[in-house]
């Protein structure tokens, strides 16, 4: 039986050792807490931010070539349908000919047919106009035999028949000429899938060698990392396991520097865009607007920005997804 001096004695002790159990018992749920927020992954290294910087310059590259193949494809659809919505009618001075009448001839003949929406003669001042920049100013007209022209607006659903329309116009006026620009279209159809299908093979290789250079950069990232893999796996962790979480790191990576490469060809773009819209009203400016229009990429080539950061992130994430299953079966055999 114990004394009540013993139990006066006992009762500190036992709450100390209360107290003591309890702060262990808090230090230890503070260190599983620790472990369980700090990544198996070391979250930075050198390695690491040199594979982002080589994914964001490669994805800005791939970028930028998607986009100069997307302004090319709009900007040859756009000349293309601007020829084939006009057609040309070219008289010649002949000897004795009246040239007024024949044009007024000519636009009677063509305004007659369905699908013209429009006839209109150039007239003397507009052709001086256009001979100008080779024959220099103040040219009278009268004293060369330069041909006339008679402009069709043509309807894009309703072509009129052309063939009938020559064969009226070799009869209302001999020395007429009607140029549907067809030579024109066919050949502008031709280099612009020809300059298409050579971007898309330059983007081709881009994006091989934007998927080559990933691979290389990811497998060198994580060779750092090997004795990670190899610890986390001779204490039992499973290869799916060790997988995803390589594989979250790597695509949290891969997603910063797409995301950054990506960002800074939106901003080529758009830098691009501006200038353009700026200087529409100077010789630069027009021959720009002429050979390339606004430097506007469109909806479709910001999409298919977005669509390069997001293959390039899966990329990532899918390379290191695969290398860490090597890896593994390689220290298992």
């Amino acid at each position: 039986m114990t004394s009540p001096k013993a139990s006066r004695l006992l009762l500190p002790a036992a709450r100390l050792k209360e107290t003591v159990s309890a702060g262990i018992r808090q230090q230890a749920a503070r260190t599983l807490e620790r472990r369980r927020l700090t990544p198996i992954v070391p979250p930075d290294s050198i390695a690491g931010r040199a594979m982002v910087l080589v994914i964001a310059i490669m994805t800005f590259l791939s970028c930028l070539t998607l986009g100069a193949v997307t302004l090319v494809r709009d900007t040859a659809a756009a000349w293309q349908t601007e020829i084939a919505r006009e057609a040309t009618i070219q008289i010649k001075p002949a000897e004795g000919l009246d040239m007024e009448g024949a044009l007024g001839r000519a636009r009677a003949v063509a305004a007659s047919y369905r699908g013209v929406r429009g006839a209109t003669i150039v007239d003397r001042a507009a052709t001086a106009r256009l001979l100008e920049p080779w024959l220099g100013p103040g040219l009278d007209i009268d004293e060369l035999p330069v041909p006339r022209l008679v402009i069709v607006t043509i309807d894009p659903v309703e072509r009129p028949d052309f063939a009938a329309m020559r064969a009226e116009l070799a009869e209302a006026v001999p020395s007429a000429v009607l140029d549907d620009h067809r030579g024109w279209v066919d050949r502008l159809v031709a280099m612009a899938r020809t300059t298409v299908t050579i971007g898309m093979a330059v983007l081709g290789l881009m994006l091989s060698a934007t998927a080559l250079t990933v691979i290389f950069a990811t497998r060198g990232a994580m060779a750092g990392n090997g004795h990670v893999i190899e610890v986390l796996h001779f204490v039992g962790a499973e290869a799916r396991f060790i997988a995803r979480e390589f594989r979250r790191h790597f695509l949290i990576a891969g997603t910063r520097g797409a995301a950054a490469g990506g960002a800074a060809a939106v901003i080529v773009f758009v830098v691009f865009s501006w200038w353009s819209s700026r200087n529409v009203a100077t010789p630069e400016g027009d021959q720009t607007a002429a050979l390339f229009g606004n430097f506007s990429i469109g909806l479709s080539g910001y999409l298919g920005v977005a669509l390069v950061v997001l293959l390039i992130a899966g990329l990532t994430a899918a390379t290191s997804h695969f290398t860490v299953m090597a890896h593994l079966k390689r220290i298992e055999t």
